[in-house]
């Protein structure tokens, strides 16, 4: 099911921004947790960033201070700053939600930081 689709992603130079996106089909209904994780060749898929009905959000150390989760409910979309980008930071990065007790992972999107 194609439920979320990011977009953003491309090439960057170190210490350059990207800003990502994500947004939700409509069958997507109400007020879910999002996230934004990452995997990159050879590594684990890893968490990068959550933000949740209440408005909390959460990061991963290696990025807290460069990262930034935002959503727009009325939009269904959720966007991923990112500043300061490293080389560690190259990986293709997913949209996830929690959907009625299932977990809905978009396509993702690339980001590559090259020196």
């Amino acid at each position: 099911q194609t439920e979320l689709v990011e977009s953003g992603g491309g090439l960057v130079q170190d210490g350059g921004s990207l800003r990502l996106s994500c947004a939700a089909s409509r069958r997507i209904t109400g007020i879910n947790p999002m996230a934004w994780y990452r995997q990159a060749p050879g590594k684990e898929r890893e968490f990068v960033a959550g933000i949740y009905p209440n408005g909390e959000t959460k990061y991963a150390d290696s990025v807290k201070g460069r990262f930034a989760i935002s959503r727009d409910n009325a939009k269904r979309t959720v966007s991923l700053r990112m500043n300061s980008l490293k080389s560690e930071d190259t990986a293709v990065y997913y949209c996830k939600t929690n959907f009625r007790a299932r977990d809905y992972w978009g396509q993702g999107t690339q980001v590559t930081v090259s020196p």
